[in-house]
């Protein structure tokens, strides 16, 4: 019996990818919006597979929202997949995963449960923040059986059905053999291999390969910044020239490797996991006295491409003139706009005195709207429509769309700043 609180990209990922592996699985998030366009099996958020999954185990193997209580006294094994935001400091802010534990260690049962982390949380969280609270809390309740764990998830927005039902690998951060025996029987279903390590190992392989992402594309971002200085140099030939190497190719002859894509330089990365966690590992490396000087020019890299993108549009555009953005969510596949370059692009043009900015995404039209309502530009349905009234466009996503279209939009001036042409 499996429990899942949070059921966000990673929490309704879960929650269905056990169910749909025959385990009776619990999904409650305390979001009622949410859970009412569950009930209605209506995803939240764009990502394919969810819907059908849903509709497939909904009360045979999955069972949305019961009474929390009900669900925790019914489990072997909880997954909190709780949001872990950006401090302001970089610092991530444990809030919701402490709540969460308190809820759950206020339900009184005999059995012994694994708790598991899956909320990415910075190397020692597990061990010098939960594990003391948890002691602290059972203080007064010697019969309740815990054992803690972190079990880090590596999904991409857009992929993550595929990412989880079919793992390139399983990493346990475990410290007893309970939770090592029950989190190896619930993941043999997925027949991946799995990784054995202490709860620190885990929680710092996940920030290994999110930061190793990230300083990718600031990498490849500078580059194309040096590129744009010297002159004459074809940018993106020059990066798919690159991504010939065949170090960067993968076993299937001729066919890049997934980590290529990012180094290709675009306007910044964005979305929930790499700004934060870039950040966060930059702040707890400064806690335990080290200046991680990589992964402090990868921040500010991407802070630089942003302005880097405005100033090239202020040298040719003039404010009062109509200007296109075309890509609003942070990646192609998503309609994801939390931390979505665009959005610090527009605020830095808007503040520049352009106020004639019209907007069109093929997905996160409205969830732009909704999450940057002090940001006024205008959003149009089509691509088309868009065209119709702009002078200038600046691609800010590498929609395929705008790929298909290259005449339509090529017919007036275009910032091409995903390098897609």
């Amino acid at each position: 019996m499996i429990t899942v609180l949070g059921l966000g990209f990673v929490g309704l990922t879960t929650g269905l990818g056990f169910a749909k592996k025959g385990f009776k699985t619990y999904g409650l998030d305390i979001n009622a919006a949410r859970v009412a366009q569950l009930r209605n099996f209506e995803i939240p958020f764009h990502e394919p597979h969810l819907k059908e999954v849903l509709e497939e185990t909904a009360g045979k193997t999955f069972f949305l929202n019961p009474p929390l209580e009900e669900a925790i006294q019914d489990s072997e094994v909880i997954f909190i997949c709780v949001g872990t935001p950006g401090s302001p400091d970089g610092s991530a802010d444990l809030t919701y995963l402490l709540a969460a534990i308190k809820d759950i260690l206020a339900i009184d049962t005999d059995t012994h449960q694994v708790i598991v982390t899956k909320s990415t949380v910075p190397p020692s969280t597990v061990a010098k923040r939960v594990k003391p609270y948890v002691d602290e809390l059972l203080a007064a309740k010697p019969g309740r059986k815990v054992s803690l764990a972190s079990n880090p998830e590596f999904l991409r927005e857009g992929y993550c059905w595929e990412d989880f039902i079919e793992p390139d690998r399983v990493v346990l951060g475990v410290n007893d053999e309970i939770s090592q025996e029950i989190l190896t029987r619930i993941y043999a279903p997925f027949e991946a291999p799995i990784h054995y390590v202490s709860t620190n190992s885990a929680e710092f392989i996940k920030y290994l390969s999110n930061t190793l992402l990230s300083t990718l594309i600031s990498y490849a971002n500078e580059m194309a910044m040096v590129a744009d200085q010297i002159g004459d140099i074809d940018i993106p030939r020059a990066f798919r020239i690159l991504h010939e190497d065949k170090r960067w190719l993968s076993r299937a002859p001729g066919k890049p490797a997934g980590m290529a894509s990012y180094v290709y330089p675009g306007c910044g990365y964005g979305g929930y996991c790499l700004p934060k966690d870039t950040a966060a590992l930059h702040s707890i490396a400064a806690q335990h006295g080290f200046d991680a000087q990589i992964l402090g020019g990868n921040l500010q890299t991407n802070e630089d491409v942003k302005d880097f993108v405005v100033e090239k549009v202020k040298k040719t555009v003039k404010p009062e003139e109509p200007v296109g953005i075309l890509g609003l969510s942070f990646k192609v596949g998503s309609d994801d706009v939390r931390m979505t370059p665009p959005a610090d692009i527009i605020a830095k043009l808007i503040k520049a005195g352009y106020r004639n900015i019209l907007a069109y995404d093929p997905l996160a039209n409205d969830a732009f709207k909704a999450e940057y309502p002090d940001l006024e530009i205008a959003f149009e349905p089509t691509l088309e429509s868009l065209m119709d009234k702009v002078n200038h466009t600046v691609i800010l996503t590498a929609w395929p769309e705008f790929k298909e279209k290259k005449e339509l939009i090529q017919q007036k001036p275009v910032f091409d700043f995903r390098y897609i042409y």
